[in-house]
């Protein structure tokens, strides 16, 4: 089960790791206390069980949102994968109103108040902070702990001055099947639009790419966050907004071979934030930029694709 935290533990946690960051550029943020008044707006609000409605907020720079009305509530927490609603409006007076398709939401003080026109109902959410329930893990006996904050030996990549790992990293050593714990933070970048926003990508063997991309309150595609890129979509979208910690679980099984010819393709099950978004997925080719499928063992790489995203507790439980 997903956790929530009040924002204030929230930020205690973990916002503190953000302070010496630098932002590059004016679009772009890696500390939320120099995000601007569109990161306050931003996130999640949950209704109380009852009332059944998730509402998930998404910045577009200026000032100006995305406003998605999910029925049953959040993803991973009641929506139930159809009913969703998408609007538009823009911040005036601290507040942000939106209407149409049978809706109308004000948002401020941190809640939002929807009012149904369909069902003549008027429904109190508040903004919530979720975290992911293997957020934390510990490796088990056995596992290889390939980052702790500690140093990047077991990588050809580099690690900031806050001590986490940067994009654009590959293990030294190569795997076959396992078992992954792997956290994972993407900017704030409200001006970037589809593959410009946080992107980056975990490849399994240097083959197989798992989407890393800042996609909170999109529809789920195969080049979206959890994404197996052009061949699966996540079955649900449990992207957070970006400058929250996130996490990959990963139980991969290699390809089999026999004779130089593949027998088995590669499978996959992974959860995001806890929540199983592939099931035995089977990983029938390499995926755009990844290596040539063999016997051999492959690595694992965080591509580097120009955007500023950062790794931390990093485990693998090599399969026997």
């Amino acid at each position: 089960m997903i956790r929530m935290l009040v924002p204030a533990l929230l930020v205690a946690l973990s916002w503190s790791q953000f302070a010496s960051a630098e932002d590059k550029n004016t679009d772009l943020a890696l500390d939320p206390a120099k995000a601007g008044p569109d990161f306050a707006i931003q996130g999640e609000y949950e209704a109380a069980p009852a009332d059944k409605l998730g509402v998930q907020v998404i910045a577009l720079g200026g000032g100006t949102f995305r406003v998605c009305i999910e029925a049953g509530g959040l993803p991973g927490a009641g929506w139930d994968g159809m009913g969703k609603v998408q609007l538009e409006g823009k911040a005036e007076g601290g507040k942000v109103a939106v209407n149409g398709k049978g809706w109308n939401l004000t948002l401020d003080d941190g809640g939002v108040t929807a009012i149904d026109d369909t069902d003549k109902r008027t429904v109190q959410l508040k903004k919530v902070l979720r975290q992911s329930p293997t957020m934390g893990a510990k490796p088990p006996e056995g596992a290889i702990v390939l980052f702790d904050g500690s140093n990047v030996d077991a990588w050809n990549g580099s690690m900031d001055d806050r001590k986490l790992l940067k994009y654009g990293a590959t293990t030294k050593q190569k795997f076959g099947s396992f078992t992954l714990h792997l956290e994972f933070i993407l900017p704030f970048k409200p001006y970037g639009r589809g593959q410009d926003r946080g992107n980056s990508g975990l490849y399994l063997q240097e083959r197989y790419e798992c989407q890393v991309l800042d996609s909170f309150g999109l529809n789920g595609e195969n080049n979206e966050c959890g994404g197996i890129y052009t061949i699966a979509k996540p079955q649900v979208n449990m992207c957070f907004p970006p400058l929250s910690w996130q996490t990959y679980d990963v139980d991969f099984t290699a390809a089999a071979w026999a004779d130089g010819k593949k027998t088995a393709n590669a499978k996959v099950t992974i959860r995001h934030n806890g929540v199983v978004i592939h099931q035995d997925q089977e990983l029938p080719k390499p995926t755009g930029g990844g290596k040539p499928e063999s016997a051999e063992p492959g690595g694992l790489h965080l591509q580097d694709h120009g955007n500023p995203t950062f790794y931390r507790n990093i485990w693998l439980l090599e399969k026997k």
